[in-house]
């Protein structure tokens, strides 16, 4: 067994043996103790056997690895606190743990953004089909951290795109929840304002811009506004699906789904009114907080 695949699944024993101290209070709320401290003795071992011995079977080590990750994984499943612990860990460890990403609530009631869209669609494309990326992402992280575990990366190229369209989905959904609310519409102000006239002639121009190329995605995606940090002004893309036809090196800042789950029973095949219509949800001051954050990014303009 290589020296590097050893340093690799010493490196996974600690890393999950924290996660696993940093859950362990709301955990033994919920399961037997005595279990818990039996698992935590398997990872001990094998983390213990790594350390002493080089001989291993590869393979066997990862399966070894993967049953007390299931196992692990397990604890969660009908665990109450889950996401409230999730959220514990990520505010004090900072990165979100490998396939751990999570569903964020929306900020506002299904039916809030009544008349405009109404609650079924909202209810669907939340807990549905947000979730359906967030699922994917969180399977595609996995996957490829076992073809890092086990050197084995024949389906490397499939994971990496599952990767890239689930998680270009739960992100831009992540924003697109926070940009509409009930108390949305009119138009930006301040330093927001003052940069779309200078990026686009006018908020009427920057408007109209928006909504056609909203409205002539082929067939699914979304428009974006978005900040370049490289040209320092503000454009407006079109993404297919969730993560074609976008550029590199840009901070999304107004997303709209222009995905027909997001219109379609509703809307039905109207796709410019839904689009027309969305202008009365969009909440500027969340737009205008995301600007003043991303344009403080500005590299040499080339």
């Amino acid at each position: 067994m290589s020296e590097q695949y050893i340093i690799s699944m010493q490196k996974w024993c600690d890393d999950i043996l924290e996660s696993y101290h940093q859950s362990i209070e709301v955990l033994s709320r919920n399961h037997d103790i005595g279990k818990l401290a039996s698992w935590k003795e398997d990872l001990l071992h094998l983390q213990n056997e790594l350390k002493e011995n080089s001989e291993f079977d590869p393979q066997k080590i990862y399966q070894r690895a993967d049953e007390l990750f299931t196992q692990f994984e397990s604890y969660f499943d009908d665990n109450d606190f889950e996401k409230e612990e999730n959220s514990r860990i990520q505010d004090q460890i900072g990165p979100v743990p490998i396939g751990r990403h999570t569903l964020p609530p929306l900020p506002y009631d299904y039916d809030a953004l009544e008349p405009h869209i109404d609650q079924e669609i909202m209810r669907l494309h939340h807990d549905k089909h947000h979730q359906n990326y967030v699922d994917g992402l969180n399977k595609a992280e996995k996957e490829m951290q076992k073809a890092r575990m086990t050197g084995n990366f024949e389906l490397i190229k499939h994971w990496e795109r599952e990767a890239a369209f689930h998680g270009a989905g739960h992100y831009l959904h992540t924003i697109f929840w926070s940009i509409m609310s009930p108390e949305g519409g009119g138009k930006p102000s301040g330093m927001l304002m003052k940069e779309i006239n200078q990026s686009f002639g006018s908020f009427e121009q920057f408007k109209q811009h928006f909504s056609e190329a909203a409205k002539n995605v082929e067939a699914v995606g979304w428009a974006i506004l978005v900040w370049s940090p490289r040209s320092h002004r503000l454009e407006i893309l079109q993404a297919e699906k969730h993560q074609n036809l976008s550029q590199w090196d840009i901070i999304p800042l107004l997303t709209l789904d222009v995905w027909e789950h997001a219109y379609y029973l509703q809307y039905k095949n109207d796709r410019k009114k839904y689009v027309d219509n969305w202008w009365n949800v969009v909440n500027w001051k969340e737009v205008e907080r995301r600007f003043h954050e991303a344009q403080k990014v500005k590299w040499k303009p080339y």
